[in-house]
């Protein structure tokens, strides 16, 4: 039977790339964005049609749903939807985020500091909220697995990005306590950080700095260059499998060397 899973911020980029993945790998998934742009932010998010397209690459696997991870029911309705139409859960990814700053702290506004903690921390645990229970309903010995997306700033300060890196730092935090949380059941809960990665994420932190080339990030990185989000969704998509239940949390650096 294939297994099942739940992505947020499945739109584009390493939420998209986890997406392919799992159907490439035969899994169910209900791909989840907001498909709208928020306060706070600066730069564009994805859009429906971009979500949309990419469940229409795999009729029948990957079905698309526009909810706000920042909004609890939302998920509810995500997990509801993968019971409903795909018969369970049996992974659940947080992918959604945002990045705001490029000042100091005490200059960041509120409205860069809700949007950093609302998508980004809030929507891990209403994703956690919902999803556990159903990953708890597989019958034994299971095999459930949530993964959140975390980040090289959750490891290491970044100019300019203290609330971003609080956002991260608190994801990990967030696992580690949802992993102890879970310990016996068979479920595991696990934190990927990737690096610079090719997206429209590094996109806006590039304009944040004011740099010229998005490239220039890649100097930070012992591979010396940017990764591409398939290469994040590889790990995240392992954690996934059934054959990672040695791993619960902690966090997996597919960073490039980032934070050697």
């Amino acid at each position: 039977m294939s297994r099942v899973a739940v992505v947020t911020g499945a739109a584009r980029g390493i939420g998209a790339a986890v997406v392919e993945r799992l159907a490439t790998d035969g899994w169910r998934v209900v791909a989840v964005d907001v498909a709208a742009d928020q306060p706070g932010l600066h730069y564009s998010l994805g859009r429906k049609e971009d979500l949309v397209a990419l469940a229409r690459r795999w009729p029948g696997r990957v079905l698309d749903l526009v909810a706000d991870v920042r909004e609890p029911e939302a998920l509810t309705e995500a997990v509801a939807l993968a019971e409903r139409e795909f018969g369970g859960l049996d992974a659940a990814v947080a992918a959604a985020a945002v990045m705001a700053g490029g000042k100091p702290l005490w200059e960041t506004t509120d409205a860069e500091w809700d949007a950093l903690f609302d998508a980004g921390v809030r929507g891990v645990f209403h994703l956690a909220r919902a999803a556990v229970p159903a990953l708890l309903r597989r019958p034994e010995p299971r095999s459930g697995r949530f993964v959140a997306l975390a980040s090289a700033a959750a490891h290491r300060g970044l100019w300019h990005l203290a609330g971003y890196n609080a956002s991260k730092h608190a994801v990990v935090g967030l696992i580690r306590g949802l992993a102890t949380d879970l310990r016996g059941t068979g479920v595991t809960a696990t934190a990927v950080s990737p690096g610079s990665t090719r997206t429209a994420m590094l996109d806006a932190t590039a304009a944040l700095y004011d740099l010229d080339d998005v490239e220039e990030f890649s100097q930070h990185q012992l591979v010396e260059r940017l990764l591409d989000p398939a290469e994040v969704a590889a790990a995240v998509c392992w954690l996934c499998g059934e054959q990672s239940s040695a791993v619960t949390g902690t966090v997996v650096h597919a960073d490039g060397g980032f934070t050697a």
